[in-house]
């Protein structure tokens, strides 16, 4: 069953095809040249990069051009004298800027994830791994969404969408994320209602009673607003994932911490519980939220053993994590190509998968009128060692890299110097660029 017959989400209409001219359009197409001499100047033209998209079945060596922000052409030989800057990325990936499902960004003073010291600012952590799009998994609630949006959502590089959280002080901590008069699903989806492209779901976490309420509730805001429901199940005994994917949530809603063997995922026998395969069966996707603690290669590899990967692959960024097993989105990738998954499979699970899963299909794509929003990944040989959160070591021999990523067109991390100048004696650089200036 695929992600698009999963979700029954109200789903955003995608950007419309950029035209820009015929050439461009046959390009866009796989044609093998792009040479029209009336054919508009592209800003910029990633060149003999090996693309893979999966909405598109693309998987072979192209070119990608970029005009005003949006993908303008796609094909096997775009002039590169119409492009004002030109990037040659041969022996590199050539894929959609990942989305990482599972991310703490309300940074603030508080001692919590909700406007806190344990989230991060999304541009110092997203770019450098591949990530134009990042998720906050329910560190803002309906009540302090506002605040979210203001200082981070609408300062940031980063595409910032959010799942809000059903507690009306999102993850403030302690007894504040326990608190059920909190709880209000037709309060969160009124919020979730107002902003509908950027929040695409509704999050319950940490709770630890015995109450049905947190997901009966996301999943009626979920309702309310068409939006799917995110579930971070908690530590409670008394609720079983059998009962949460079997009777509680709806196809496409989204289990979190799939791997963690914190919550039941693995039985006493080694096996995985037979509710992920019936949870999986009904509709509901899994997502890897690795974070810091939630990620278990035991479980992981009896997943692999019984062929149950992930349908989104994501971080759990924050403060403790980034540090730990974790690191980045780049290095979750690499865990799943050192388990044996292809690497075309990890990589639909950190674009087109996450996209249609969050009702935005203009995201995760390399199509004509898309956001240009690119990856440009090394595949690293050698032998790399990855831990879980347990202090466990798998040793892989591949590892991605990122090499530059673009962000609606613009180039926002470029690892190896690629789009600068090579220096020589008197050469002058570009003054312009002042470190402390505002925004």
């Amino acid at each position: 069953m695929s992600l698009r017959t999963r979700a029954p989400w109200v789903v955003l209409p995608a950007v419309l095809t950029l035209v820009v001219g015929a050439s461009a359009a046959s390009s866009a197409t796989g044609g093998a040249s792009d040479a029209s001499p009336t054919a508009v100047t592209y800003d910029l033209l990633l060149r003999r990069g090996h693309v893979i998209d999966p909405k598109n079945n693309r998987d072979k060596v192209l070119d990608i051009a970029v005009k005003n922000g949006k993908i303008a052409a796609v094909g096997s030989k775009i002039d590169p004298s119409r492009a004002k800057q030109t990037i040659d990325v041969r022996g590199k990936y050539l894929i959609p800027g990942l989305i990482d499902m599972h991310t703490h960004l309300f940074r603030g003073p508080e001692d919590a994830y909700s406007d806190g010291v344990l989230g991060l600012p999304p541009d110092g952590f997203t770019f450098r791994s591949g990530v134009t799009t990042a998720l906050d998994t329910g560190s803002a609630g309906w009540e302090n969404f506002e605040l979210f949006k203001k200082n981070i959502i609408d300062t940031s590089k980063t595409r910032v969408l959010s799942m809000l959280n059903i507690v009306g002080k999102g993850m403030a901590g302690g007894d504040k994320e326990q608190d059920l008069d909190n709880m209000n699903a037709a309060e969160a989806a009124k919020v979730a209602k107002k902003y509908p492209e950027i929040i695409r779901g509704i999050k319950t976490a940490h709770y630890e009673g015995p109450s049905w309420a947190p997901v009966e509730r996301s999943v009626e805001a979920g309702e309310i607003a068409g939006i799917p429901a995110m579930i971070d199940f908690g530590s409670a005994k008394e609720r079983t994932i059998e009962e949460l994917l079997t009777e509680k949530l709806r196809p496409g809603d989204i289990y979190s911490h799939v791997y963690s063997g914190l919550r039941g995922e693995l039985g006493e026998d080694g096996k995985l519980s037979p509710a992920l395969a019936a949870g999986r069966e009904r509709g509901i996707l899994f997502d890897v939220g690795h974070g810091g603690g939630s990620f278990d290669w035991n479980v992981a590899m009896e997943g692999k053993k019984e062929g149950f990967w992930p349908d989104t692959i994501s971080t759990d960024l924050h403060v403790t994590s980034m540090n730990a097993g974790m690191k980045d989105m780049s290095n979750v990738m690499s865990k799943f190509l050192a388990m044996g998954q292809p690497l075309k499979d990890v990589i639909e699970e950190s674009t087109w998968k996450p996209a249609q899963a969050l009702g935005r299909k203009d995201l995760g794509n390399l199509s004509v009128g898309s956001p240009a929003d690119i990856a440009v990944f090394d595949l690293d040989k050698g032998t790399f060692g990855y831990t879980d959160s347990f202090g466990l070591r798998v040793d892989g021999k591949r590892k991605l890299v990122t090499e530059l990523t673009v962000r609606a067109g613009e180039v926002v991390w470029d690892l190896n110097g690629r789009t600068a100048k090579p220096w020589k004696p008197g050469a002058v650089g570009d003054k312009t660029h002042t470190e402390h200036a505002a925004p």
